[in-house]
């Protein structure tokens, strides 16, 4: 759904502990006793990575999809420590108190992954089914450094077209197979446009919290922390080229929680897009469960 059309969802903008204003997309429910979906997105990300996700999941969820703060509509932090996952997670909760909801389904990618597993860590029983999408709790150098490289260096851009070569530039390693029209579609998500001129759509300054030595942006070691999703029903999607999540990380997520549902999606790295109806079907289908 492109930016012009009238909108299947409600802006829904509440306030931080800390006093930003902060926004989700609200997808309203199709029926009064319709569950709730909580989507979160990556660090450089906004809601618009979900726009394909949460139109299928609305016809039988009410979806929030959330802005973290410095990110799309959310209001930026003027003191960037606190653009890290504490903070983010106790955002979550004003949203969901903000909402109205107190039990929720939810999709996290990378940076939104790590954020369920401390939310179901700081309140259990908050989620009835997580998915984490290509994230776990130990995170590999090679796609973390790739990602400190470019999040908040971006250059500037003066059309669209240099936007889409930028984009493709940083991404291409874990989209090999995206088509020209992919790529625009992309950085559409990535950029926003302002006197017409393409403006990637984050505080630049959420990188120092992911870059800074003393960092808690990444909490340091969150197998315990996953280890508490075996409460409910957990499924992890995989870009078969990931740079931040190997084959050893998803090998022991699955030795310690066992029943968790694992799908790998091939020919992309991190992260999957969650756009193709077989990933799509999956997700719908583990929700049913």
């Amino acid at each position: 759904m492109s930016e012009q059309q009238s909108p299947n969802y409600e802006d829904l903008f509440y306030q931080s502990e800390d006093g930003l204003t902060l926004y989700a997309r609200d997808y309203p429910a199709p029926s009064p006793d319709a569950q709730c979906v909580l989507l979160m997105h990556g660090l450089s990300r906004n809601s618009r990575d979900f726009e394909v996700l949460a139109e299928h999941l609305s016809t039988r969820y009410r979806v929030l999809v959330a802005e973290q703060r410095g990110r799309g509509k959310s209001e930026w932090d003027t003191d960037p420590t606190r653009y890290a996952i504490p903070h983010y997670v106790r955002d979550m909760f004003a949203l969901l108190q903000a909402a109205n909801v107190s039990r929720v389904a939810t999709v996290g990618t990378s940076m939104g992954g790590l954020m369920a597993m401390v939310m179901n860590s700081a309140m259990p029983g908050v989620f009835s089914h997580v998915v984490l999408n290509d994230i776990g709790p130990e995170l590999c150098d090679e796609g973390l450094n790739r990602i400190k490289g470019y999040v908040g260096q971006g250059e500037p851009v003066t059309t669209w077209a240099e936007a889409v070569a930028y984009n493709r530039r940083i991404n291409e390693v874990a989209f090999p197979t995206l088509s020209d029209e992919g790529w625009e579609q992309f950085a559409r998500q990535i950029f926003k446009e302002i006197d017409g001129v393409p403006v990637l759509d984050y505080d630049p300054r959420i990188s120092e919290a992911v870059t800074a030595e003393d960092s808690d942006a990444v909490p340091p070691d969150l197998w315990p922390v996953f280890d508490l999703l075996g409460q409910q029903p957990l499924m992890l999607i995989r870009g078969a080229l990931s740079d931040l999540l190997d084959d050893r990380i998803t090998a022991e997520m699955q030795r310690r929680v066992p029943a968790m549902a694992y799908l790998e999606v091939a020919d992309v790295g991190h992260a999957p897009m969650l756009k193709d109806e077989a990933v799509i079907g999956a997700i719908e289908a583990f929700f049913n469960q």
